[in-house]
């Protein structure tokens, strides 16, 4: 039982039920809002630990709550959306959504992301993941495969790093060219691609099947490292 406090924003009521029932049983406390105002309100005076959110609501809709919440906070956000458009996607995630889900959903994935948001929130306090034989030791910039060093020029390795301190999450285009190149080349998603390739020759075994850097088609790529 976790007792950490989920915030869910939908304006169906049966969703907001079915959520309530699925989470208030895995040990979550829970609290409801059926739209963008009431979910403003109960985050400003009473931030949760996780919100899972709707996008589609009647007023303040889910991109404006995620624009609000994100001018002063940092608590992890699940959009949970009928809209299951690339574009939507996209905006919601570089608004600062840091997962979605499309309706219709599956109630164990939903629970499965909820912790992984919850353990990107509260990092473990060593410096370095793991993803097979690849070990990212983020202290020392230091990347190794079975225990010998990988060269990565510095641009690789900013890269490399953007993803593994958000590992497991889908970074979009736009923020991986914006937080490694700088604003100017936020519409420069070739350039992405091309250092994308460069990290897969170094640490994929199969740069056609890759099992650490991960494309998300449309969107962007996240990194997959053992749990």
């Amino acid at each position: 039982m976790s007792g950490e406090r989920v915030l869910i924003v939908d304006d169906e009521p049966q969703i907001r039920r079915a959520l309530r029932t699925a989470l208030s049983g895995h040990g979550y406390q829970v609290e409801l809002a059926e739209d963008g105002d009431a979910a403003l309100m109960t985050l400003a005076a009473r931030l949760p630990d996780v919100v899972v959110l709707d996008l589609m609501m009647p007023g303040i809709d889910g991109f404006e709550v995620l624009r609000q919440t994100r001018a002063w906070s940092t608590v992890p956000i699940i959009v949970l959306s009928a809209r299951g458009q690339e574009r939507d996607k996209v905006e919601a995630l570089d608004l600062g959504a840091d997962d979605y889900l499309t309706k219709p959903f599956g109630v164990q994935e939903l629970l499965a992301r909820t912790r992984a948001v919850l353990r990107r929130a509260s990092p473990p306090a060593e410096s370095s993941l793991t993803a097979g034989d690849i070990t990212i030791d983020l202290a020392r910039r230091l990347v190794t495969r079975a225990g010998a060093e990988i060269h990565l020029t510095p641009t690789e390795y900013d890269l490399l790093q953007v993803l593994a301190v958000n590992a497991g999450k889908v970074l979009t285009h736009r923020q991986l060219l914006e937080r490694v190149w700088g604003g100017y080349a936020a519409q420069n998603s070739q350039q992405l691609r091309v250092y994308v390739n460069y990290l897969r020759r170094k640490l994929e075994n199969d740069t056609a099947r890759p099992r650490l850097i991960i494309t998300e088609p449309g969107i962007g790529y996240r990194l997959r490292t053992d749990e």
